[in-house]
């Protein structure tokens, strides 16, 4: 294999990749093989046509394809590496001499990584930002730890209220027909919550158990069932039980059960001091963020729209992974939550663009910084890597060539610049 680098406009180059005849003529017996057992001949029984037999009989180029798909994959890496071009996106492939007896022939159009100017990165103003625990957050972790231990308890004496949990069997109704979706027996459902369409938990206000109630609703414009959309509904709907929850008083004694502490002062005192902590790590990640989105403000690049369109397409693919994961498919996922396609594609690619920007500026930073990951980091980073997976950390290491190994330690500096940028910014 031989490769010439021929450099484009807009941070591209063309690779022109010529494969010996002999590897050629290798690939041609693959692709023969692969699809023997699918070939027919006159004389012969299926499977034993001779290779110079069918391309006589079906015609010379009948395994170029499959011959070409077997070679461009390998050979082009081969050749991308060789160039030493730091490339950042799928090559556009074009074959330019594909024929028994001669070299394969093909070029790569790839998108290669832009020059990042960096501008102010140390020192950068970003608006303060406010790390003080209120009082009224520390009440409401307090109120948590109420909650986890309150008590399910059902009412008998009064109608509904705003807050509480009713039990009801429901069937909804459009046009007088029954819809897809709307029954339900035995529904928990807290008032207040607006769990379900427009004003349906205020009908039941002040309806009492064993009662029936026609509930009249209509249906968003925007709702994700389109048969649905706009359309008044009726729901009746019967009330079978009404429940509260009631909360425990904070005192002392309950403080005892749930915690280490024996006073409600001591307990609330580690609540605020809990809350801190917290607020200051969430204050360190603002901080970094609002110091490396000005960083790369100040920074000059020109990205190539082939980068961005590269890096969209990674996260549709992972969140399409996840989701399937989770059991749904992106198109399930569209239609729950009322998104559009053009919608989603947009949130990608400003999602790209901003990893991308983000990327290229911090690798800036590592090398204007001279940062480094070091075999203490890259330990660490196993270790991590093996709890969160639920394995050996000798076993990761295993699975890892040079390669993988080299892209960890790129990801800790990268983390270590943006660090670095972060806790050299300035709040005003």
């Amino acid at each position: 294999m031989s490769c010439t680098v021929e450099n484009l406009e807009k941070n591209e180059a063309k690779l022109t990749i010529e494969v010996a005849a002999e590897e050629f003529e290798k690939a041609l017996k693959t692709a023969y093989n692969k699809n023997k057992n699918q070939i027919s001949a006159p004389g012969f029984r299926k499977g034993k046509v001779p290779q110079a037999m069918a391309e006589k009989l079906y015609g010379a180029g009948i395994f170029y394809e499959d011959a070409a798909n077997e070679l461009i994959p390998e050979e082009y890496d081969k050749a991308a590496k060789e160039s030493g071009l730091d490339i950042v996106a799928q090559p556009e492939i074009d074959v330019v001499q594909i024929e028994k007896g001669k070299p394969f022939i093909f070029t790569a159009v790839v998108t290669l990584k832009p020059e990042v100017t960096l501008g102010e990165y140390k020192g950068v103003k970003i608006a303060a930002i406010d790390r003080t625990v209120t009082e009224e957050e520390i009440n409401a972790e307090l109120d948590k730890t109420r909650d986890l231990n309150s008590r399910v308890v059902t009412v008998e004496d009064r109608p509904v209220q705003d807050g509480d949990t009713a039990v009801i069997d429901f069937e909804g109704f459009v046009d007088d027909k029954p819809f897809e979706g709307g029954k339900g027996t035995n529904y928990e459902l807290v008032i207040g919550s607006h769990t379900f369409i427009d004003n349906f938990e205020d009908q039941l206000i002040g309806k009492n158990v064993g009662e029936k109630v026609d509930v009249n609703v209509t249906f968003p414009a925007d709702y994700q069932a389109e048969e649905l959309a706009g359309k008044p509904a009726l729901f009746k709907v019967t009330i079978n039980k009404i429940t509260v929850k009631e909360l425990p008083e904070l005192d002392d004694e309950l403080v005892q059960e749930v915690s280490e502490f024996n006073t409600v002062d001591e307990y609330k005192a580690d609540v605020k001091t809990m809350l801190e902590a917290k607020k200051s790590a969430d204050a360190r990640r603002e901080r970094e963020v609002k110091a490396v989105e000005r960083a790369v403000i100040n920074a000059t690049m020109d990205i190539p729209e082939k980068m961005i369109d590269f890096e969209a397409k990674r996260i549709a693919r992972d969140m399409d992974r996840n989701l399937r994961q989770q059991g749904l498919s992106l198109d399930m996922y569209i239609k729950y939550t009322g998104q559009t396609m053009d919608a989603l594609t947009t949130q990608f690619n400003t999602e790209a663009e901003t990893r991308v920007k983000n990327s290229l500026v911090l690798e800036a930073v590592v090398k204007a910084e001279n940062i480094t990951a070091s075999d203490e980091d890259f330990e660490e980073e196993i270790r991590n890597m093996a709890e969160t997976y639920g394995m050996e950390a000798d076993k990761i290491k295993e699975y890892m060539g040079e390669e993988e190994k080299s892209e960890v330690m790129k990801d800790i500096a990268i983390r270590k610049a943006a660090e670095f940028v972060g806790e050299n910014a300035v709040e005003e």
